[in-house]
């Protein structure tokens, strides 16, 4: 088995909000990726004392644990577990009810001998690639698909778009959000790789149009997931000016691939 895992700040300046993991039983059979775009607040206050790194960190290890060691808890009964306890370490100090408490999006991938589990929730991406080299993504595109009325504002989409019914979801302080997420299996022998993206990373594809999802999974096996965030860095630095692709995003996001090799 091969695994590659880079992740970089967007700003150098920065803590880096992205969390990502590989975890690998003492058994030596199966596995589990774990990537979180933790959610960067906007000014103004989020109801916590504590920062996204801190949010993202705590439920990544959370995840990371209890994907390895709890193999027969589904993926969403993990990621609810994951949010509850999460919560519950700073519930007592920090306004949970606040639309923009610490928050993140989720991609979780466990493999064993017999099966390739996938959970995804926002926009963060999981592309699958069987042996006969096909690319299958595994996307949450509800976010994609909103009313741009809804995103005019971080006011508007706050109360009516984030974590609300006929919105999008994230991971933040309500277990029962894990019960929204994309969610299946496949028979592992249906899966030779497969990589974890936040949407920092697959800016190279749907951002900046370097290639489909097949062309984005080839570029990262041939150059690598270090080479991958490095080609992005590029495209955001040509189009800081005239922002013909990046439009009102920041210009550099953080980025975080995790490629795997089964």
């Amino acid at each position: 088995m091969h695994t590659e895992l880079v992740t970089e700040p967007g700003d150098p300046t920065r803590r880096n909000e992205d969390f990502a993991s590989v975890g690998l039983p003492a058994c030596g059979q199966g596995g589990s990726a774990v990537v979180l775009d933790g959610v960067t607040p906007p000014p103004g206050g989020t109801g916590c004392l504590h920062s996204v790194p801190w949010f993202t960190s705590r439920l990544g290890g959370a995840l990371t644990e209890l994907t390895v060691s709890l193999p027969d808890v589904p993926l969403a009964e993990a990621l609810a577990r994951a949010i509850a306890s999460t919560a519950a370490a700073h519930a007592e100090t920090c306004d949970l009810s606040h639309p923009r408490t610490p928050q993140a999006t989720v991609v979780l991938a466990r493999w064993s001998p017999r099966s390739v589990e996938y959970l995804v929730l926002s926009d963060s991406a999981l592309l699958l690639r069987a042996p006969d080299g096909t690319v299958t993504p595994v996307l949450d595109d509800r976010l994609a698909r909103l009313p741009r009325a809804l995103l005019a504002s971080e006011e508007i989409c706050d109360a009516r778009a984030r974590n609300k019914e006929g919105g999008f979801f994230t991971a933040a302080a309500d277990p029962s959000v894990a019960a929204r997420a994309v969610t299946g299996s496949v028979p592992r022998a249906r899966v030779g790789a497969l990589a974890a993206l936040t949407d920092g990373a697959t800016r190279w594809s749907e951002r900046f149009r370097e290639g489909d999802w097949t062309d984005l999974f080839t570029f990262l096996q041939k150059e690598g997931a270090r080479a991958l965030v490095a080609r992005v860095r590029e495209l955001e630095r040509a189009d800081a000016r005239d922002r013909v692709f990046l439009g009102r995003s920041k210009t550099h996001d953080d980025a975080t691939a995790v490629l795997v090799g089964l």
